[in-house]
């Protein structure tokens, strides 16, 4: 890792590292955009695992740059106080910070700031729906005003560096976007006046914080909105910022609109990269490649190959703090990695509530909930079932000095993790199963695999506690026919014990469903390599090319009594899955009821009536209900007994890990 720890020069300052954690919106502010402990809490421990540079933010720039309350406040010397606060903080472990300047622009919503939005132009986001205020020149330099006092508040708050958000659809690259700027005037037409707006902000600041202090950029290094800007602007935009004395640009992805997912984990590892290196050709100050990356090799690889000169982890970090140091020393196995599922984040954020993680219980919650300490008085606790909320229970009690065996009845580790990484875009759903068992090891957790636990084993093994984590089976619900040979279930597909037919229907539109359905179209498409092969050697035209990549052998029903599929299925990537079902050609039947399998295909019922889907193969993809044999049988036998995870109740692998990790916590 000599590359990624090498130190850096960022205009005036010096990283110790190339790791910089972006600005992402937490929710841990009060609701006068205060900062709270939570707050410093939080981005402390991210220091002392060993960050580079850490920025906050987003920070709006005025009292109008945003909807969102919980954000964090800049645009009154007030606020000053309490970001000093931070940033002691911060630099208490070597770090240094960065605040991220903000103006929500077209995407901030009038009934939270009690007026009309403005914007370049008048031209509605698909976010909010409404139709923004076309900006005066008075309105232009008042902003700009307002981006210079934010930088001079940053500065007296002790921060290292300030950055400005000029991508993301925001107020900045809504000037510099041809989608959104119709003006007529010096701020409008030509890229030169498109870019003008920006370029003003980055000289207002600069001349506000003096020559030596550093400034950062927060660009989009391709808009992906039908005709915006692509990475040649992307590009030109960095180099007449550079111009005007910007000493560093943070590449991200698109804007908040667009159809091209950008952190979700269907986003291979660094597939953004590209941009920051199209940009980093066209500067020669550093640049920051970011989203996906949450691998210590990936990261070295694209600082060593020159591909960017930093690598920005924000999620990663939020799933490990310690992400730096682990890496640092060695530790690579104990990284535990950002899966790209955004239920604790992204889905956090448009429910308007804190930021969590799936994969870390802490997250958000370090001031209330110090890291495990050692209990007083070790028990021996043995661990039942090596799904999420074992692997959690188990390394949660053995970091707390207990003494600790996970029982697993399988060979392999992770419980449904294995099935719901099924397909290549959830593969990453299990990646934490390995890390998970790695921390547990190491705090001195013994695993134990291939071995099913019963009474016998618990009265030879004495425990003090028992916790129970033994996870769920599919439901099977009453429907004539279920029993028939043509009948499969959703897990042995996916972990390809099934034989289905060329005609298939799953009964079910949740999570397990959409994905199982997914799984059995891909069946026949050309893969990655293929698809590559062929394009470069225009071997097809890319049509033709898309088609072989989205047809397969099979034709795949989804039948659903809902109203709609994906319900189970988080509001920031059910949009995902279900364009997957078009694009994969995936029929879906909803408010349709099943009522019975035949050797022909399912009856089901709908508004029109009854009516026969012929197959060759129905799956049940009905849901889960829990496993749990050993409770009642241990009481007597066993101190404690405590079940965890689907053993409990049916959910998912999020509810399952934080629920273990807490009950493990307070044995």
């Amino acid at each position: 890792m000599e590359y990624l720890f090498s130190p850096i020069k960022v205009g005036s300052i010096t990283l110790k590292n190339r790791i910089v954690m972006p600005a992402m919106h937490l929710g841990y502010c009060n609701d006068k955009s205060e900062v709270t402990d939570r707050l410093v809490s939080f981005y402390e421990e991210r220091a002392r695992g060993g960050a580079a540079l850490i920025c906050i933010g987003g920070c709006p720039v005025d009292e109008y740059a945003s909807s969102m309350r919980e954000m964090i406040g800049l645009s009154d010397d007030r606020f000053i106080p309490g970001l000093k606060k931070l940033t002691d903080a911060v630099h208490r472990h070597g770090a240094l910070a960065a605040a991220q300047l903000f103006h929500g622009g077209r995407y901030v919503r009038s009934g939270m700031i009690g007026r009309q939005p403005i914007a370049p132009s008048p031209v509605a986001s698909a976010i909010t729906r409404e139709v923004p205020r076309e900006m005066t020149l008075e309105d232009i330099q008042r902003t700009i005003y307002n981006f210079a006092e934010a930088a001079v508040r940053v500065k007296k708050a002790g921060f290292d560096a300030v950055e400005v958000l000029a991508g993301t659809g925001y107020l900045i690259s809504g000037f510099f976007s041809p989608v959104t700027n119709q003006r007529t005037d010096g701020y409008g037409g030509s890229p030169a006046a498109r870019m003008r707006f920006g370029i003003e902000v980055a000289w207002a600041i600069r001349e506000a914080v003096g020559p030596d202090y550093t400034v950062i950029f927060r660009i989009a290094g391709h808009d992906f909105m039908p005709g915006g800007n692509t990475n040649r602007e992307a590009a030109q935009f960095a180099y007449m910022l550079e111009q005007h004395g910007v000493d560093a640009f943070s590449v991200t992805g698109g804007w908040h609109e667009t159809m091209v997912p950008q952190i979700t984990m269907d986003v291979p590892r660094g597939a953004f990269v590209h941009m920051a290196s199209g940009v980093k050709a066209a500067v020669t100050e550093p640049v920051i490649a970011c989203n996906r990356i949450n691998d210590p090799g990936l990261a070295e690889e694209i600082i060593r190959d020159g591909r960017a000169d930093l690598v920005g982890l924000a999620r990663a970090l939020l799933a490990d703090p310690e992400f730096p140091v682990k890496a640092m020393t060695g530790r690579l196995k104990e990284i535990v990695p950002c899966i790209g599922c955004n239920q604790g984040c992204l889905d956090k954020i448009f429910n308007m509530e804190p930021v969590e993680c799936m994969v870390n219980p802490r997250a958000g919650r370090e001031y209330e909930v110090p890291p495990v300490q050692k209990a007083a008085k070790p028990k021996k606790v043995m661990v039942v079932g090596g799904g999420p909320a074992g692997l959690s229970a188990a390394r949660t009690a053995a970091q707390a000095g207990h003494r600790v065996t996970l029982y697993e009845k399988e060979i392999a580790l992770g419980g449904q993790m294995p099935l719901a990484a099924a397909t290549e875009e959830r593969c990453e759903m299990g990646a934490f199963v390995k890390p998970f068992a790695e921390q547990a090891k190491a705090a001195g957790a013994f695993i134990a695999a291939g071995v099913e636990v019963g009474e016998d084993l618990v009265r030879s093994e004495k425990p003090d506690v028992v916790i129970l984590a033994t996870g769920g089976e599919p439901l099977c619900p009453p429907i004539p026919g279920i029993d028939g040979d043509n009948v499969e279930y959703a897990w042995d597909v996916l972990a390809g014990k099934a034989v289905t037919g060329k005609n298939i229907v799953v009964i079910g539109g949740g999570a397990v469903g959409i994905e199982t359905a997914l799984c059995l179209a891909k069946t026949g498409t050309i893969d990655a390599d293929t698809l590559k092969f062929l394009f470069l050697s225009k071997a097809e035209d890319p049509e033709r090319l898309r088609e072989y990549a989205t047809r397969g052998v099979n034709k795949v029903t989804i039948v659903e009594m809902l109203e709609r599929t994906g319900a189970d299925i988080g509001l920031t990537t059910r949009w995902i899955a279900l364009r997957q079902l078009s694009q994969y050609g995936i029929r879906v039947m909803t408010h349709t009821k099943a009522m019975e399998i035949t050797p022909q295909g399912l009856w089901v019922e709908k508004k029109g009536g009854r009516e026969l889907i012929p197959c060759d193969t129905v799956v049940m993809a009905c849901g889960t209900v829990p496993v749990n044999p050993l409770e009642d049988r241990l009481k007597g036998l066993v101190d404690k007994v405590i079940a965890v995870g689907d053993a409990k109740k049916a959910r998912k692998a999020y509810e399952a890990v934080h629920e273990a990790f807490f009950a493990a916590r307070e044995l």
